[in-house]
């Protein structure tokens, strides 16, 4: 088989390996959303420096719980999940220096303590507001262990 002919399917197979990525990243997004929607959110993963650690995903409301899944993974599982019990918001600012190149164009870094500790969720304006009205609207008597 002659060289030239090795590297062209090499080069084929790569495109077609992308191309069924790519498929895979479309079907999982429907499947997700097709038991109510879903919103784009972004998590903070790592703080030790300011600005960087963002990891693009998917938010999805589930029961009592958000959910938050990578936005390249073929995982049908969350990545994270937040009780709502536990999640309290804080606060909201504009992204700042690198973090309005790494997030979604029109976000805002929400603030929130997850079992007293720190987390930080980046989302739209209309999403936050979705957020806030799902923290709010817990059963009666849920928030017996709120300080």
């Amino acid at each position: 088989m002659p060289l030239g002919q090795l590297v062209l399917d090499v080069v084929g197979l790569v495109l077609l390996v992308v191309l069924l990525y790519g498929i895979a990243l479309i079907v999982r997004r429907r499947l997700l959303a097709r038991h109510g929607g879903t919103f784009e959110l972004s998590f903070r993963s790592r703080t030790t420096h300011p600005g960087r650690g963002w990891l693009l995903g998917i938010g999805r409301y589930s029961g009592d719980s958000l959910e938050w899944f990578r936005i390249f993974s073929l995982s049908a599982r969350p990545k994270r999940s937040w009780h709502r019990d536990h999640l309290a918001y804080a606060g909201r600012r504009a992204p700042e220096g690198v973090e309005e190149v790494s997030l979604y164009e029109g976000h805002v870094v929400v603030s929130c303590t997850y079992r007293d500790v720190a987390v930080e969720l980046a989302m739209s304006e209309a999403s936050l507001t979705g957020l806030q009205a799902w923290l709010e609207a817990g059963p009666p008597g849920a928030d017996w262990n709120r300080r």
